[in-house]
């Protein structure tokens, strides 16, 4: 870990903190205007400070944090946890998303977007000759 005087740039802080899997990924994201350092797009070799507040949007969810550590080292998920805090409306829109999702998911497993097995036309003829 730097030092917390120090500043690293914000597609190494992205990539040490776990958002991405990798850097290059990090400055895509950050390019094509996904993330956000205090509400202003930026570019990939922006330094991050101490205090720093982060819009990070991974389709479909969003993340607002703040910098709490500066690392350019990528380490476990416990320790990169320790380097932001998420806000708290932050949290429940993203568990929000993920529950909306999870009906959705739920909703669309009765459509089959592939034709009927060997084994679904025979249920179907046997429905069909039951109907008689």
């Amino acid at each position: 870990m730097r030092e917390d005087n120090q500043t690293v740039r914000i597609d190494k802080w992205l990539w040490a903190a776990r958002f991405f899997k990798t850097r290059s990924l990090a400055a895509t994201a950050i390019t094509n205007g996904r993330v956000q350092v205090n509400q202003v797009r930026v570019k990939p070799s922006k330094h991050l400070v101490i205090g720093d507040r982060l819009e990070i949007r991974i389709t479909p969810y969003s993340w607002i944090v703040e910098v709490l550590k500066i690392s350019s080292h990528r380490a476990s998920a416990e320790i990169a946890r320790e380097l932001f805090r998420e806000d708290e409306q932050s949290i429940r829109e993203r568990e929000q998303i993920r529950e909306n999702l999870k009906l959705e998911r739920q909703l669309n497993r009765g459509h089959l977007d592939t034709r009927p097995t060997k084994r679904d036309r025979q249920k179907i003829i046997r429905f069909k000759q039951s109907s008689r």
